[in-house]
């Protein structure tokens, strides 16, 4: 069974959206705090916050690998599926992106069991 979402646009283009020098944004979307980042020309969007001590993913940076690096105690998560790569066995999570002509979108899960966080 295929993953079903919820649209929500963020922005009216990739280059409307202010990435800081690491590449990396928070927006909030449907009342969700959201970090944003671009890798290679590839985008992403993930939690806004570590799941281990809730530092602000949007003040950390991006590695070498494309990993996403927590600024606070430097646990990395792959940005493509969330999993911690570092070794602590935390996981964070991360929403569809696309790149449509009318804008950039993040995609909620329907009837996930995430949809109660906000």
């Amino acid at each position: 069974m295929s993953k079903q979402y919820e649209w929500f646009k963020i922005a009216e283009s990739l280059e409307a959206l202010t990435f800081n020098i690491q590449h990396l944004a928070e927006v909030q979307v449907n009342g969700k705090h959201v970090c944003i980042a671009l890798h290679q020309n590839n985008v992403f969007a993930c939690a806004a916050k570590c799941p281990h001590a809730s530092g602000k993913m949007s003040e950390g940076y991006i590695d070498a690998l494309g990993n996403i690096v927590c600024p606070l105690h430097r646990y990395k998560f792959a940005l493509s599926t969330g999993r911690n790569v570092s070794g602590e066995g935390y996981f964070l999570k991360n929403y569809a992106v696309e790149v449509r002509p009318n804008g950039v979108f993040i995609g909620f899960e329907k009837n996930s069991m995430f949809n109660w966080l906000k």
